[in-house]
């Protein structure tokens, strides 16, 4: 294959994982506000991230998703949109570099990217900038736990049977590297 044709299927397959995450995103918030941003959230386009295991174009779908539901959804403070994105991006990049190790078939350390990620940094941001009176570190572990349980819900509870559905399907096991 050309390089030219390569680097237009990375794109593209790269934008079409940030539309699904942004359609999934707001059509989440549209069905029940607050529960994509709120401190207390379960963002279901999260389980995108499992595309990160099948295709490094992933990474900045991802990123890009994220960046674009933070836009368009209301509550989602400015920092948010740098912070989000910034730990999408990092879970993405880790999760496809871990793409291989898996456990019982499962690349588990790779669902467990956006878990980790989200949860320290949002956990922060929230702790910081949601919660009046400083930072408490029992507070940002309250908070950290709060954002991964919302995360081990998508990315795993979610993520674990979207990830062998995905594998089912040819075009997408072709896209494996």
């Amino acid at each position: 294959m050309k390089k030219s044709t390569t680097a237009t299927l990375y794109w593209v397959q790269g934008a079409l994982i940030a539309a699904l995450y942004v359609v999934l995103n707001y059509a989440q918030e549209l069905i029940l506000p607050m529960s994509t941003s709120g401190t207390v959230q379960i963002r279901l386009a999260e389980m995108l991230s499992v595309f990160a295991v099948f295709t490094p174009s992933a990474i900045p779908g991802l990123a890009v998703g994220c960046l674009l539901s933070n836009l368009i959804t209301v509550g989602v403070l400015p920092l948010d949109m740098i912070l989000g994105t910034g730990a999408t991006l990092l879970a993405a990049v880790c999760a496809y570099l871990l793409r291989n190790v898996k456990l019982f078939k499962v690349p588990v350390l790779s669902l467990l990217m956006p878990v980790v990620f989200n949860a320290v940094i949002i956990g922060l941001e929230l702790e910081i900038f949601y919660v009046q009176g400083g930072f408490e570190f029992m507070g940002f572990l309250t908070q950290a736990g709060f954002v991964a349980l919302g995360e081990l819900v998508a990315c795993v509870v979610l993520g674990i049977p979207f990830y062998f559905v995905l594998g089912r399907i040819p075009i997408i096991r072709k896209l494996q590297k």
